[in-house]
């Protein structure tokens, strides 16, 4: 209880109501003794005595306690950002007994919990063995299905069912993955006009602004899926290299016309590794090239900045109160640290073993890791 600040909250409390210890005691049918102890944290009240006490002071039992079971935004961001850089800094160990103890104490603060699964799935592939990694994920599946059966915040739980579906697919449990998501992505519903029509809504009560900023969001969170959905398209018609290079023509127009290589740096990389790999495997060795000079020309835009971070440009001007509202702010989910071995690991797979050993490609590599290393 002493870590929960029983005994400082009882003090100030008492100190405000302008109270002695004497009349505390005699209200609560104690001794001085007693409520003298309970102040200096040598004994705590009998757990029967709390909700007295809570009622007497007009206050909940959590808030008497110094117990938080909610935290704000951010609270929230803060502590995730300081986990992500314990990952980074500390023994693997050491960052996920914080993590836990963390939920642990919060288990019912659901955005957090929430936020943690999300830490899980960008730092579980540090653990020192597959089952590990594994066991992790399986305990991020955990808290989402505790969050979907406990949360009151569809907004919360809507998330919640995404990552549970990425966690699924992570753990081979594709068709989970199915069950969960296909009720709600089916594109023969009307769920996808709720974003015009309240756009249209805020239009016609006069609140203008409102709609051109949902509005815009929209268009850029359609940009961001549009290109991904791309990317997803290039591994799933790798070996019809006329359907993928037909791809690359288009989402490189509208990479261009968005200046969506500054914009955002990260998926423009993906596309355009995407697009590497799909050359590789089709055995045409210098667009493969091209394209990875594209991707390392997007990874300089999203290591040059001190800190990596959502933002808007000249034409996407209104994205930043939005941005602030996310769960995470403008941060990202992983320290830019992690870009190496990502990058690394990404490079070795088996479509660039033709190339491996060009110099362009060894060039490629060699200046990457120099970008992406400790003092990057």
């Amino acid at each position: 209880m002493n870590k929960l600040k029983l005994s400082d909250n009882i003090v100030r409390l008492r100190h405000e109501k302008k109270l002695t210890q004497e009349e505390l005691a005699d209200f609560m049918g104690v001794t001085k003794a007693s409520v003298s102890k309970w102040e200096k944290g040598i004994n705590t009240p009998d757990l029967l005595l709390l909700p007295q006490l809570a009622a007497f002071f007009d206050v909940t039992i959590d808030k008497l306690v110094g117990y938080e079971a909610q935290l704000p935004l951010e609270q929230i961001r803060l502590r995730y950002a300081a986990l992500c850089k314990d990952f980074a800094d500390l023994p693997f160990a050491e960052a996920l007994e914080k993590t836990r103890s963390l939920a642990h104490q919060y288990y019912a603060c659901y955005p957090l919990l929430l936020q943690l699964c999300v830490l899980y799935w960008n730092h579980y592939m540090l653990a020192d063995s597959s089952k590990e990694r594994k066991q992790l994920l399986k305990e991020a599946l955990g808290w989402c299905n505790r969050i979907l059966e406990n949360c009151s915040d569809t907004a919360v739980c809507s998330d919640a069912l995404e990552l549970k579906a990425g966690l699924c697919l992570e753990l081979g449990m594709a068709e989970e993955a199915i069950q969960d998501l296909e009720p709600f992505a089916d594109p023969a519903r009307l769920a996808g006009q709720k974003g015009t029509l309240l756009v249209r809504a805020y239009q016609m009560a006069g609140e203008t602004e409102k709609a051109k900023s949902y509005a815009q969001i929209r268009q850029y969170l359609d940009l961001l899926n549009l290109t991904g959905d791309a990317i997803l398209a290039l591994s799933l018609n790798e070996n019809d290299i006329t359907q993928c290079e037909e791809t690359m023509r288009r989402i490189q127009g509208i990479i261009n016309l968005y200046h969506l290589e500054t914009l955002h740096p990260n998926l423009a990389a993906q596309f355009y590794f995407q697009s590497a790999a799909i050359y590789a495997l089709n055995e045409k060795e210098d667009e493969a090239i091209g394209q990875l000079y594209c991707m390392e020309k997007s990874v300089d835009a999203l290591l040059k900045e001190e800190q990596i971070c959502l933002h808007g440009d000249s034409y996407f001007q209104l994205l930043d109160a939005w941005i602030d509202r996310l769960p995470l702010g403008n941060m990202p989910p992983r320290d830019k640290r992690f870009i190496r071995n990502s990058l690394s690991e990404a490079l070795e797979r088996p479509a660039f073993q033709n190339i491996r050993e060009k110099e362009e490609f060894q060039n490629i590599l060699h200046r990457l890791m120099q970008k992406c290393g400790p003092d990057a």
